[in-house]
């Protein structure tokens, strides 16, 4: 994309579109050198999602906030360069918690645009209360996260991924493991694993199936759109004012400018 298609936005989000757009290059140019290829369509990739904001404000005419506009080029470029290529999710645990957090809060933001756009829209008769549209942006965002889950599911069990990352556990509690008392679960301590006859890595644990990261990866979504659906209400009820408005995107006017 060209650079002329910044020309009259602010500094700050030039800079931050620039710096990480040419850390992207370099890392796609490293990585055709070390003939890694699936590294290097995630770098095509995101210099495509860069480009998402540009023509979506074009294309529907919305404007988007400078504060939107730089978490989501970050997201970006945290969750695949930084979280896949640089493996910042094995060495960081609490990395992919934080982008799931950021996700809630940016699909938050959306849900309260979709639903704020129309009730401003002179052709339709729309005029949904605050408190409505604040639950519908919270279950947008979570329908979000629910669909990425699905998504992770389905590349660990068509594709042979690990997008659902495992979890060590030392106990369980199971009503399958009760031959004594139906529906009652047994709480067993996890004292040796072995697999192919093997004993498993670091002694006495057992991996889940990737159940306990998807729970929490949804309840730190969770927060996220529950964090930001408390701002966008107070934003609606003051209609424009508040913390919220700076990630609200809004509708250009004819002439270009945001209303």
């Amino acid at each position: 994309m060209r650079l002329k298609r910044y020309e009259g936005v602010s500094t700050p989000k030039t800079v931050v579109y620039i710096v990480l757009r040419v850390l992207v290059i370099g890392v796609l140019i490293w990585e055709i050198i070390g003939h890694n290829w699936m590294n290097v369509f995630t770098c095509v990739l995101v210099l495509i999602l860069f480009m998402l904001p540009s023509v979506i404000s074009r294309r529907f005419q919305i404007e988007f906030p400078n504060a939107l506009e730089i978490i989501i080029l970050v997201f970006i470029f945290a969750a695949n360069i930084l979280g896949e290529i640089a493996a910042l999710y094995l060495y960081i645990p609490i990395w992919d918690s934080i982008l799931h957090g950021i996700n809630g809060f940016i699909c938050a933001a959306f849900g309260f645009a979709l639903i704020d756009l129309l009730n401003e829209e002179e052709k339709i008769n729309l005029r949904l209360s605050p408190v409505f549209v604040s639950l519908v942006a919270f279950c947008f965002s979570m329908t979000i996260g629910v669909l990425w889950e699905f998504f992770e599911f389905s590349m660990d069990f068509f594709f042979h991924t690990d997008m659902q990352k495992d979890t060590w556990i030392t106990a369980i509690h199971s009503v399958e493991l009760n031959e004594t008392v139906l529906n009652v679960p047994k709480h067993i301590d996890i004292e040796s694993v072995y697999v192919n006859g093997e004993p498993l890595k670091d002694g006495a644990r057992y991996l889940d199936i990737g159940l306990i990261d998807t729970m929490k990866d949804l309840f730190i979504n969770f927060i996220g759109a529950m964090v930001f659906s408390v701002f966008g209400w107070f934003y609606i009820k003051n209609r424009g004012r508040g913390f919220a408005a700076n990630f609200m995107p809004k509708r250009k006017k004819p002439d270009g400018d945001t209303p």
